[in-house]
């Protein structure tokens, strides 16, 4: 026999969601705009912030005005910061002579999340993509041959999925990179992560920067 649980106060109408409060609706849908979250997750979310004390649901909404408000990009290497120079460009302990560049800040976290890196960053924003009208001039491009300067700067890893745009992005950038005395390395290719560096478990993409190769035209 299944037990009658009590639903939440200001559950909508069946299976419809015919909402009994406007405020409720347009939580949902703020929510639900969200990517990855449907509008019965939002409404889930929505009716637990409802049943939670007034001072929770508080503090969230002062943390993302907080983050939204505060946030912004290094001046370094364009990962997000609190300040002008983010914490791992700030960080004394890495490896200065190694810029591993990724495509978003997604990626970041993600080589992050491995162990496996020590050197620092440059998120480029995107790939090169005439279709969708993104050149290099679009991209963070700029700011890393003015770092590839520097004399402490010794590789570069190009830490991009490898699609066709991605292996466009590396040629233009490691045709710009020849008259600077770095190397150029590109993460392993030997095992599959989908093409997206946020996508691949930790244990893969370790494995793939550990053993990076030079990268060399057309292979």
């Amino acid at each position: 026999m299944t037990a009658n649980v009590p639903r939440p106060p200001f559950f909508p109408y069946f299976c419809g969601m015919n909402f009994s409060s406007k405020l409720i609706e347009n939580a949902v849908e703020s929510f639900a705009a969200l990517p990855g979250i449907g509008r019965r997750t939002a409404l889930r979310l929505v009716l637990h912030l409802v049943n939670q004390d007034a001072d929770k649901t508080k503090d969230l909404t002062e943390s993302l005005q907080k983050m939204r408000s505060g946030i912004r990009a290094c001046e370094v290497c364009h990962n997000l910061s609190d300040e002008r120079v983010c914490s791992v460009c700030a960080d004394m302990r890495r490896d200065r002579g190694t810029i591993c560049v990724v495509e978003n800040i997604r990626d970041v976290m993600a080589i992050e999340e491995t162990q496996q890196y020590r050197g620092l960053y440059h998120v480029l924003g995107g790939v090169i993509n005439p279709i969708e009208g993104i050149g290099p001039d679009k991209l963070n491009a700029q700011t890393l041959m003015q770092r590839a300067a520097k004399d402490e700067v010794k590789e570069i890893i190009m830490a991009i999925s490898p699609t066709i745009e991605g292996d466009t992005t590396i040629f233009y950038l490691t045709k710009n990179l020849k008259d600077f005395d770095v190397r150029v390395s590109t993460i392993a290719r030997g095992v599959s992560f989908g093409g997206e560096l946020e996508y691949a478990d930790e244990l893969t993409l370790g494995r793939s920067i550990v053993a990076r190769v030079p990268y060399r035209a057309g292979e």
